[in-house]
């Protein structure tokens, strides 16, 4: 066998990490592709992050440019599997001890929908998008999410396919609901070695009993959130709905809580918070029945309605006969409570995912490729946790800075923070990507060169301190 040829290095430290894919590409141009793909990903956005913006071309007159006409052969038609590339890449968060997965973090599920026009693409349907807070045309994934506060990664992605694209509609045998797919995502991150505490979720999927089965036969434990209104049967004199059950509980102040109990929380800003929690009584829920329902709170006098939950989970009451002898450990309220407040970090990655990383922007219809363009997506998250836990090394100030104090942030008000490391950096009201001079080896630095042609700015903008793009035809820019 002869040996393989060189191939063109990636930028900064984003070589080292491309280098461990390598052997999952048969060919010197897919391994190429790969790494101006993450390339693309990774650099400061300066619009949709289409295959024309990837490869530094113009929109629409550059579509036939080698470089974009490459980039589209590998997300389309170059035969790797995408599903090998993303198992390196939960290989790779394995082992660094620093995002290496334990039994006390949690794997949170949720949907997330994105507008994309017309019929011929890969699993597009009018649905609803909790993106845009209405049904409308567009595509839904399921998303899979590891995390203990400290931090949290993407695990594995389906696009949901709507009944529409089935032959027998939902009485299809290959038709899948998003609360099936969620179950079977987990049971895989479950077995790609990730463990948890618990399976968190919202109350999208607590009403599937499908759910709750896959997740037992899984060995999963599960804290997901119910719908205040939601009825079940019970006697007449007793609550039917998980807030009368709480407006049955006894309350008459923070000195005397009655049934409640003070949990204080934790934030990473460093604040804390006191709630309380309780367990109620619905139906077949309660302390020493398999299902719990526990109603956290802010205020158990009033249950105000943003800052209440209704959390049923299978982890058994510490003091009940089954809790020593049950398939998972016992858990306190504050443990309840710890748990579920885990959940909003997937809406945190799917800021700067699709903020950042472009999720939404691409412009392929193929289920195949859909696939490969989420996968990529998650390998440029993943490279910013290698990253963010690298040893120090040296600064380029030669670099430049994508996002100068000189001028506002387009759409705000106020100048970006100065130290903007990476992606995967805390709470943020806007996701930043790496800043060239504030991190060891950047990724940027080297990037500059490829950026796309650009409009000049024209009197009446130059005030900004940024640049104008030339507006498109609606017909030629109309590619959701």
């Amino acid at each position: 066998m002869t040996a393989r040829r060189p191939c063109p290095p990636a930028p900064g430290p984003l070589e080292d990490y491309a280098a461990r894919f390598d052997d999952l590409f048969f060919s010197l141009a897919q391994r190429r592709g790969f790494r101006e793909y993450l390339t693309g990903l990774l650099a400061p956005r300066e619009r949709n992050k289409t295959i024309t913006c990837l490869a530094g071309a113009e929109p629409v007159a550059g579509a036939g440019m080698p470089g974009v006409q490459r980039l589209q052969f590998f997300l389309s038609e170059s035969p790797w599997e995408a599903e090998q590339v993303n198992d390196r890449r939960l290989e790779l968060l394995r082992e660094e001890p620093a995002t290496a997965p334990h039994d006390g973090g949690v794997i949170v599920i949720d949907d997330s929908g994105d507008r994309k026009d017309g019929t011929a693409t890969a699993h597009v349907g009018r649905q609803w998008l909790g993106r845009l807070g209405k049904t409308d045309n567009g595509i839904v994934t399921v998303t899979t999410v590891w995390t203990d506060g400290r931090v949290y990664y993407p695990l594995h992605a389906t696009p949901y396919t709507p009944a529409h694209h089935f032959a027998r509609g939902r009485s299809d045998p290959a038709f899948r609901t998003k609360p099936q797919l969620a179950a079977a995502l987990t049971a895989r991150g479950k077995e790609a070695g990730f463990g948890c505490r618990a399976v968190v979720a919202d109350c999208a999927y607590s009403i599937s009993d499908t759910w709750y089965l896959a997740l037992r036969e899984a060995g999963l434990a599960y804290v997901v959130a119910l719908k205040p209104h939601r009825g079940t049967w019970a006697r007449a004199d007793q609550p039917h709905t998980p807030i009368e059950a709480a407006h049955a509980l006894t309350w008459r102040d923070a000195k005397r809580p009655g049934d409640w109990t003070p949990v204080e929380r934790h934030f990473r800003d460093g604040h804390t918070e006191t709630w309380w929690a309780a367990d109620a009584r619905l139906g077949g829920y309660g302390p020493d029945s398999p299902c719990r329902l526990v109603v956290a709170t802010t205020d158990p006098a009033t249950l105000p309605e943003k800052a209440t939950w209704y959390l049923a989970t299978n982890l058994p009451h510490p003091d009940t006969p089954h809790a020593t002898t049950g398939p998972h450990p016992p858990a306190d309220l504050a443990e309840i409570v710890r748990l579920y407040g885990l959940r909003p970090w997937i809406e945190q990655s799917y800021k700067q995912i699709k903020d950042e990383l472009g999720w939404a922007d691409f412009q392929v219809r193929s289920d195949r490729a859909i696939r490969r363009h989420q996968t990529l997506v998650n390998c440029a998250f993943s490279f910013c946790w290698d990253q963010w836990f690298a040893p120090p090394g040296p600064l380029d100030a030669t670099a430049p800075d994508p996002c100068p104090d000189d001028g506002p942030e387009r759409g705000t008000g106020t100048a970006p923070p100065a130290p903007t490391a990476l992606l995967a950096q805390g709470i943020t009201s806007h996701p930043f990507l790496a800043h060239p001079r504030h991190h060891p080896d950047p990724v940027v630095a080297s990037l500059d060169g490829h950026r796309s042609t650009l409009r000049a700015p024209g009197p009446d903008r130059r005030r900004h301190h940024r640049t104008w793009h030339r507006p498109l035809p609606p017909n030629l820019t109309n590619y959701r």
